[in-house]
Parts: C-alpha cells; structure tokens; sequence
C-alpha cells in the first residue's frame, strides 16, 4: 500500500514539473490595430501588393486554405461559388495559413500551382500569412475578436474557416470547415447579401 501511495505522489509531482516547465497559459486576446478589412494591403499570391479596400462594395468570402488538408477538396466548391455568383458581386478571398499540422508547407509558387492545376483556383489568393498565435496576421485578428465581433469572433479551428463579409465590410456570419461551400445555409446566407 506505501508503495502505491509513493508511485501516485511521484506521478503527481512529475506531473506538476511537466506542467511548470512545458505548460502553457492561454494567451491573452491580441489588441486589434485596424477598425477595418479595407485599412490592410495584403500581398496576393504573386507578391503584389494588395489594397482591401479595392473589395468594397463587394460580398467577400474570406478563407484561410491549405493544399493538403482533409478539406483540401472545398477548393473545388469555393471556386463553383465564386463562377455562380462573382457577376452578382461576391469575391472569394484564399489566405493560405500553414497553422495546422504543416497542411500548407509550400511557397507562394507552389501553392498558386496546385490550386490552378487541381482545382482550376481564378478567385484572389494571396500569400501565406498566420491565422493564430503569436505571430497572426491584423486581418485574422480583426476577423477573430470577440469584443468586435462577439457572435462570429473566436479562435480559428482549423483550416477552411469561412468569414462572410456584407458589402460595408462588415463580417456578418462565419462557417467552420465542416461547412463545405455548396452547403445550403453558406448558399443562402450569401444570396441574402447580394
């Protein structure tokens, strides 16, 4: 019995040291430095720059994407959307984030490659940048701040988030991955804002 109660004592100390020495604390909320997506130029996929605010107007579908993502396969719906409806004023926006098990390790070439040659990608795609952690990019903490936006705000998933943004460039819903983009309730809530 003393030999039990050695065993768990030493457990839980080990497990105490572990957690002083690799744990981790939540980090706190980055401040958000934009009141806006049109204050930012992005680069697009070619290392141009970008202004956002040439979107508006528009009803934009942001995306953080990734070449070899389980999810991989909505680029093919993504660019379906942006053909039915680009006329009516929709753009779809690709941010290509490697922030999940390295699903996006390539370079800008290889990336604007694979989406061209697989999925026939001609919406706007721009350069890798970070949807979480330390290093994220403004757009994505904008887009995550639950002050600015406490129904839509929150930490990005996964790869294959969905921000809506209505034509004033305010972010009015967002969809998870499991949402593919000819999901009914997707559909419909972009056809509303057109």
């Amino acid at each position: 019995m003393k030999l039990l109660y050695i065993v768990l004592i030493i457990a839980l100390l080990g497990t105490a040291i572990y957690a002083g020495i690799f744990g981790r604390k939540k980090a706190k909320a980055k401040p958000v430095t934009i009141d806006s997506i049109y204050e930012l130029t992005m680069n697009d996929i070619d290392g141009n720059p970008v202004n956002l605010d040439s979107y508006k107007g528009k009803v934009l579908l942001i995306v953080n994407v990734a070449s070899k993502c389980g999810y991989t396969y909505q680029y093919e719906g993504l660019q379906a959307l942006y053909e039915t409806y680009q006329d009516q004023g929709l753009v779809i926006l690709g941010f290509p984030a490697n922030n999940f098990m390295n699903q996006e390790p390539g370079v800008e070439a290889d990336i604007k490659s694979f989406c061209s040659l697989e999925y026939g990608v001609t919406f706007p795609m721009f350069s890798k940048i970070s949807v979480k952690g330390a290093d994220q990019h403004p757009l994505y903490t904008y887009l995550t701040s639950k002050d600015l936006h406490p129904e839509t705000g929150g930490e990005i998933s996964w790869n294959f988030n969905k921000f809506l943004i209505d034509r004033e460039g305010k972010v009015v819903d967002r969809f998870g991955s499991k949402v593919k983009p000819r999901d009914a309730e997707l559909v419909t809530a972009i056809e509303a804002l057109l």
